[in-house]
């Protein structure tokens, strides 16, 4: 496989997880009921948790459903965001950019998880969830970047 099929590869499977992890903010609510009538599906240290953020959800969208609106925000962003990695797709070499801005997105996550989850009131377990999508997400970005940087250096040898 070539080195530039091995990048497009990874490109459309990171769109793939971004779109994936958006998509799921649409039916919270649903997604929640469904784990609260199979409680065996989610770890002991966090089923009063998750029994309270349903709750929470299910008063908060009877009384002011417009607040969901942001979760169908923030599934669309995922979405927007995925759309950027069109242009890697295309020429990895001219939008590496996008790359390098991803693998600083996936940074960000850490400190936005550290400092706003306390301030939510979020658990530790989940901050700690919240901050492996930012880790596991720069895995293949960075396996990526090393291997855009090899493509680069094969086309300027040429």
């Amino acid at each position: 496989m070539t080195l530039l099929k091995k990048i497009r590869l990874l490109i459309v499977f990171f769109i793939i997880a971004l779109i994936l992890s958006g998509v799921t903010a649409f039916p919270v609510e649903t997604e929640l009921r469904w784990l609260q009538h199979h409680p065996s599906m989610a770890p002991e240290f966090a089923k009063a948790w998750l029994q309270n953020v349903y709750v929470a959800l299910v008063e908060t969208n009877a009384k002011y459903p417009m607040l969901a609106y942001g979760f169908d925000w923030l599934a669309f962003a995922h979405i927007v965001i995925a759309m950027a990695f069109i242009g890697p797709l295309k020429d990895p070499i001219k939008n590496k950019w996008i790359i390098d801005w991803a693998i600083l997105a996936c940074l960000a996550v850490i400190p936005l998880a550290f400092i706003a989850g306390p301030i939510r009131h979020i658990p530790m377990f989940h901050i700690l969830i919240d901050c492996s999508f930012g880790v596991v997400g720069l895995i293949p970005l960075l396996i990526c970047r090393k291997w855009i940087k090899q493509l680069e250096d094969q086309s300027l040898a040429k």
